[in-house]
């Protein structure tokens, strides 16, 4: 033992053939297959998908319970999926793509799930011709992806196409949520206000409009603070696995070093599961949210999100801002 090490240290199993030998997948990560049980190629890879798993289950019961639009819903259970699929795939890491396919049920399963929230961004208050060739078109999209990936077998190819979906539902996403909610955007000031009036339109009173641009620029900047910190978590676990991948050799060398139950926190793709189940999450979240405010129902609605370390929910209030437990759930 190193004489540095410091207890408890159990040294790392050999690792063994397993229950689901061969591995059959395209790719293989850093952590060593089988070291802690046969049952489980990744041990680590596998139970940090627990928390997709748990938030997925959480969103969809959040959804039911406080009437938020069923495509969230929808988007929960391709969140779960993900989940699953991955927990699947680094249990067995079997992939034949005609055999097993867990890999692509862990893989796949992201794109869908980010096609629907690339839907519920685009098909906001759009008449019926429109949505229906929007969802055609992202289903035909899914259904390429899936062709070519499956043609393929380069998960670059994967990564790819998910890293573009992505961006282009946040950048959406961060140009209504600018339009709606700030109040030079939405020509919501003072002197829009007073423009309207001489105009002869209908307008709020003065002290309604001063509440609701203040309850918007509130709410805007707990918005931005959720996509920064969303964002931080995808592209701060990103950064972890590509360390993962190019010293690996360092770190299975450092695992060693350290022994058990240390060397789990040198999992690099572990970290990547959380982190990206965290950040995912604050999308979706932010999502509904953002929904609720294009519906003009920001004080029917609030989101609970005391500390940054908790997982945000959005709550439905009656008309005193108490939730149906009754309790006050102010937003941040």
């Amino acid at each position: 033992m190193p004489q540095w090490s410091f207890p408890p240290f159990i040294p790392y199993p050999p690792q063994k053939a397993g229950y689901w030998s061969p591995v059959t997948s395209t790719l293989n990560w850093c952590e060593e297959d089988y070291y802690a049980t046969i049952y489980s190629a990744e041990i680590v890879n596998a139970l940090t998908n627990l928390l997709f798993m748990w938030l997925g289950v959480k969103g969809i019961l959040n959804c039911r319970r406080h009437g938020h639009d069923s495509i969230f819903e929808v988007a929960y259970y391709g969140y779960l999926l993900v989940g699953t699929g991955s927990f699947l795939f680094h249990s067995t890491l079997k992939c034949k793509y005609n055999q097993d396919p867990m890999q692509l049920v862990d893989e796949l399963s992201m794109i869908y799930t980010t096609c629907l929230m690339c839907y519920a961004s685009f098909s906001y208050s759009r008449p019926d011709p429109v949505r229906i060739v929007l969802g055609i078109t992202l289903a035909g999209l899914a259904i390429f992806i899936t062709l070519y990936y499956h043609y393929l077998q380069d998960p670059v190819f994967h990564q790819n196409a998910y890293a573009l979906l992505t961006t282009v539902v946040v950048l959406r996403s961060m140009y209504t949520m600018e339009v709606t909610l700030r109040p030079k955007w939405r020509h919501t000031t003072e002197e829009d206000r007073l423009a309207q009036q001489r105009q002869g339109l209908p307008v709020p009173s003065k002290e309604r409009q001063q509440y609701e641009n203040a309850r918007d620029t509130k709410i805007l900047k707990t918005m931005w603070f959720m996509v920064v910190y969303g964002l931080s978590m995808f592209l701060g676990g990103f950064l972890i696995w590509n360390l993962d991948n190019h010293f690996c050799t360092k770190i299975r060398g450092w695992r060693r070093v350290v022994g058990l139950p240390w060397g789990i926190f040198l999992e690099g793709h572990g970290w990547w599961h959380l982190m990206t189940g965290i950040g995912a999450y604050l999308c979706i979240i932010w999502g509904i949210w953002l929904r609720h405010c294009l519906n003009q129902r920001q004080d029917e609605y609030r989101l609970w999100w005391p500390h940054f370390w908790n997982f945000p929910e959005i709550l439905r209030v009656d008309s005193k801002g108490k939730t149906e437990n009754g309790l006050a759930k102010k937003s941040r």
